[in-house]
C-alpha cells in the first residue's frame, strides 16, 4: 500500500484481501485506487463522498437537460413536433 501526499492511496487487489479493515478507514480520508496486475480497476470512497458526487451529478444533469430543452425550445418550431399517437403509430 501507497499513500501520497495528495491524500490519494494505492493498493493492490491481494493487499485488499488481507487488510480490508485498515483500508476501510484509509477510504474515510483518503481515495483509494485499487489495482490488479498494475492496473487501475476500481476506486473505494467514503459513503458521504460518494453521495455527495452523486448529488453534484444529478444537478449538472438537470442543468444540461434544461439547457438542451431551452436550446431546442428557440430553434424548433412547435409545427415540427409530432404528437403522441402519431410516434406510437410509427415505433409500433
Amino acid at each position: 500500500m501507497y499513500t501520497f501526499e495528495e491524500k490519494t492511496t494505492l493498493i493492490g487487489v491481494s493487499e485488499l484481501r488481507t487488510k480490508i479493515d485498515k483500508i476501510l478507514k484509509e477510504a474515510k480520508d483518503h481515495r483509494v485506487f485499487i489495482e490488479k496486475r498494475n492496473k487501475l480497476i476500481a476506486v473505494l470512497l467514503d459513503i458521504e463522498k460518494y453521495k455527495e458526487m452523486e448529488k453534484v451529478l444529478d444537478i449538472l444533469e438537470d442543468f444540461i437537460l434544461s439547457y438542451l430543452a431551452e436550446q431546442r425550445k428557440r430553434t424548433h418550431r412547435l409545427s415540427s413536433y409530432k404528437d403522441i399517437e402519431e410516434v406510437e403509430k410509427m415505433i409500433f
